[in-house]
């Protein structure tokens, strides 16, 4: 049976911060409506970065979860999916700051920056033969132009395409793989880029390959012993999408037989730590004072639109759906995705004398989605009829202002 609901018409909702969220975001939350704070009772949402939420004890009161930045692992999913909690996240909002940490990585690779800058920190100023010491050594770090080399770009959502348009404007050839690309971003994507039939493809064509995948069970090493192979000779791997999607072996193995060129990711592990081939970055890829504010503005305002209207925008659980208001009286159904669902919502509205004014359902895989505005108040009685009703997870009276 599901919680009846809570309605918001005086109370201040609660917003559990759990990490260092920017105050360009909480700003967008009224102080005359909300209570905002790092040890927020009963909180009606979190918001949280990086902290794991896996092993706390999330309040029954939370409605909400907002993760300000993309990836979504530290959440249990699953289980707020389970009690009809929506985990939003903010796709595309870091998207030029993981853009422009990649061409660094790319430019760092194919001028041999890093050791560049160990043999400089290394170098004895006080030496008189400092200057012959330092012709001598930069013969070492010759390395190549990207102007003209192939890029592969596996995952051609908001980053990728950011990506593939940089790359082409720096006389890259760019080569993209996506067999879930969305019509948002082929729209985006530059005509340019040349369509690959497979990971495979990509691995064995370009000199450049950078990953942008989410970790799921398919893309969980998606470069692995079996492909990496594949690459061209001296070729570049970069990950900055997630540390799963790579297997470290892999890499470890191939630079050892002096196959792959170099590795540049975003996730220092023990395993590849000191290597002098492997580029490991400290999790830079939205660590910008830009990227972290437009996350925020971004996962904030869709929380609260959320709690507000029960508008769903960039749930990574739920499906998205948003309707205008008709009527000030709302109520927001999360259930589990089966047959008669909305016939016995209906019913339960109808016996108790409510006049559906508009409704709109979506689903997404296992979870659906309703929003109906009425043309009266709908009493608690109501609210708890609806919450009885076998497979909803969760319902929501927002009467407006």
């Amino acid at each position: 049976m599901a919680d009846p609901g809570r309605s918001q018409a005086q109370e201040r909702a609660g917003v559990l911060v759990l990490n260092q969220i920017s105050a360009q975001g909480l700003s967008r939350l009224p102080a005359d409506r909300y209570r905002v704070g790092k040890d927020v009772a009963a909180p009606a949402a979190i918001l949280v970065r990086s902290a794991d939420l896996h092993g706390l004890a999330i309040p029954a009161s939370v409605m909400a979860i907002g993760r300000a930045g993309a990836g979504t692992n530290n959440i249990p999913v699953k289980a707020m999916s389970e009690r009809g909690v929506p985990v939003f996240n903010a796709p595309g909002a870091n998207a030029n700051a993981v853009k422009e940490l990649v061409l660094a990585g790319m430019l760092m690779a194919a001028r041999n920056l890093a050791p560049a800058l160990r043999f400089t920190a290394a170098l004895d100023v006080a030496s008189p033969d400092l200057e012959k010491a330092v012709e001598d050594g930069k013969k070492a770090f010759a390395g190549f132009e990207i102007a003209g080399q192939t890029l592969g770009i596996i995952g051609l959502g908001k980053i990728g395409c950011l990506i593939a348009d940089a790359a082409i404007k720096l006389g890259m050839d760019v080569l993209g793989y996506d067999p879930e690309i969305t019509v948002d971003a082929a729209w985006s994507l530059p005509s340019q880029v040349r369509r690959a039939g497979s990971v495979n493809e990509v691995l064995r064509s370009a000199q450049f390959v950078s990953l942008h995948v989410p970790l799921v069970a398919a893309t969980r090493h998606l470069v692995n012993d079996g492909n990496i192979g594949l690459m061209k000779p001296g070729a570049v791997l970069l990950n900055f999408s997630r540390e799963g999607v790579v297997s470290d072996s892999a890499v470890l193995e191939s630079l050892a037989a002096g196959h792959l060129g170099q590795y540049v990711c975003d996730f220092p592990g023990a395993e590849i730590h000191g290597h002098p081939k492997i580029i490991a970055l400290p999790h830079l890829g939205a660590s910008t004072r830009e990227a972290e504010e437009n996350c925020a503005i971004m996962v904030v305002d869709q929380v609260r639109d959320y709690l507000e209207n029960g508008n769903v925008v960039n749930a990574v659980n739920f499906p998205n759906l948003a309707m205008a208001r008709e009527s000030p009286w709302r109520v927001a159904i999360a259930n589990a995705n089966v047959p008669n669902m909305l016939g016995q919502m209906s019913t339960a509205m109808a016996s108790a004398g409510l006049n559906i004014h508009n409704m709109v359902n979506k689903s997404r895989g296992d979870m659906a989605y309703t929003l109906v505005d009425v043309d009266s108040p709908v009493g608690d009685a109501v609210i708890a009829s609806l919450g009885s009703i076998p497979g909803v997870l969760s319902v929501r009276y927002l009467p407006g202002a």
